[in-house]
């Protein structure tokens, strides 16, 4: 077979991958860019593709392609009608990084919530050690226990997350994106009720149709002063200059992973902010601990395998 990985560097270099070789010869680009794509995968048996965009020309231009595996969970970059109607497979991986973006939720939760920035400042800059004093409490900073925990999208991250901030002693309420998962001993509220009622609000939807611009102008407001907004879903699902605005309209802290445009580009309004610590943004990394990146490796394997056992 003829292996090609589009884009190895979003897994890593890390990540030892020679695990491919075995299935034959194996083709590694860095990054692809869309120009790119389709002379590189015009003789392959097998793509790996994370973001790299496999279209339906792409695919009736390449007639040896037999799989597509895609290094995610999500489908989107990949022609799924396509690829049926020409009986090339296309599978992905799901589960291996639920453990990975729960403990990303609450690492920006935390830093927020206990103001770690302004700390690290203080003891960095010597402000803290020209004081005297053996701590320094001039920024208050707050337990998750006691808070009202809302999660907007209740899927596998949804619940667990649940379930942890449970665990810490939050009161847990959760909006379904969907309507339709609504069977859990949590309390399902609107969009509306939960924003108004709860301290931190953690999102963890997809994003579609029902998700996009989901948080805007017409809701930010809603949320109570002080309270901290997490975006570990998709970016999209929060307006982005409407949420800039409101960051430094009143005390309201936020951490986002994704951002509808990455890398950040120079023009979002988030780089205006003028309340900094107020916002937390770190490079879409929630789902890239090395052990789920190791899982993610393992699925790929595992489903070239049960693709190679049936031809």
């Amino acid at each position: 077979m003829n292996i090609v990985l589009l884009d190895a560097k979003t897994l890593g270099s890390d990540l030892d991958i020679t695990a491919l070789e075995s299935f034959g010869t194996l083709t590694v680009y860095q990054t692809t860019s869309k120009e790119e794509t389709l002379e590189r995968i015009q003789n392959a048996d097998i793509i790996i593709t994370n973001k790299v965009i496999i279209s339906a020309d792409m695919m009736q231009a390449t007639p040896t392609l037999k799989l597509i595996c895609i290094a995610a969970t999500g489908m989107n970059n990949v022609d799924l009608d396509a690829a049926k109607a020409k009986g090339i497979e296309v599978k992905n991986v799901a589960g291996y990084s639920t453990k990975s973006v729960v403990q990303h939720t609450f690492a920006m939760a935390l830093y927020l919530l206990e103001k770690m920035a302004y700390y690290d400042s203080v003891v960095k800059d010597g402000s803290w050690s020209a004081s005297g004093l053996f701590t320094d409490v001039s920024q208050p900073f707050y337990e998750i226990s006691g808070k009202k925990w809302g999660i907007i999208g209740f899927g596998t991250i949804g619940q667990e997350v649940a379930k942890v901030a449970t665990a810490f002693g939050a009161e847990v309420s959760y909006h379904s994106t969907s309507g339709k998962n609504l069977q859990h001993a949590y309390q399902n509220q609107s969009l509306e009720e939960l924003l108004k009622a709860c301290d931190i609000i953690s999102i963890h939807a997809p994003l579609n149709d029902a998700t996009y611009n989901l948080i805007n102008e017409n809701n930010l407001s809603l949320i109570k002063e002080g309270a901290i907004l997490l975006n570990l879903g998709r970016g999209g699902i929060v307006n982005e200059r409407d949420l800039a605005f409101e960051l430094d309209r009143r005390i309201l802290y936020a951490g986002l992973d994704v951002l509808e445009k990455e890398p950040l580009t120079l023009d979002n309004s988030l780089n205006e902010v003028k309340h900094k610590e107020r916002l937390l943004i770190t490079p879409h990394m929630a789902w890239a601990s090395i052990e789920a990146r190791k899982k993610l490796l393992e699925g790929i394997v595992e489903n070239i395998q049960r693709f190679m056992e049936r031809i």
